[in-house]
């Protein structure tokens, strides 16, 4: 599997979840920017491989759902011809700010330590320029 499709990978999974319409396990009414920025840590950070978050603590249906999306990857992958052992690591933090209102960060390593970090804004994640 290219680094690519890992990557395009972990960013549909994250902005689907960022997105409150969580298709994928069939929850539509889920709002993580507004859980993270409702705590003094002001964030929330998915591991999807595991299913767990750190970071500002999580409504019960909200931890539901991530444990959701852990059995979701699995599918979401096969679809791509590949499976959830191809990601040594595949996380996501959701914050949200008054410079950029709610954003979120995907990092992906695959099983040869290669590694990426993307920012996106808003919902429908889109991705940070830097000038």
């Amino acid at each position: 599997m290219k680094f690519g499709e890992l990557k395009s990978i972990g960013h549909n999974i994250a902005d689907s979840l960022g997105s409150g319409i969580c298709l994928l396990v069939g929850y539509y009414e889920i709002d993580i920017f507004a859980e993270a920025a409702g705590s003094p840590a002001g964030y929330i950070e998915v591991d999807f491989l595991t299913g767990t978050s750190l970071g500002s603590a999580t409504s019960p249906t909200l931890t539901k759902v991530i444990k959701l999306y852990q059995d979701a990857l699995d599918r979401l992958c096969a679809s791509h011809g590949t499976s959830a052992s191809a990601f040594a690591a595949l996380t996501a933090r959701f914050a949200t700010d008054s410079r950029y209102g709610g954003h979120f960060t995907v990092t992906v390593e695959d099983q040869r330590g290669r590694r990426s970090i993307d920012e996106y804004l808003g919902i429908p994640g889109r991705k940070l320029k830097v000038r």
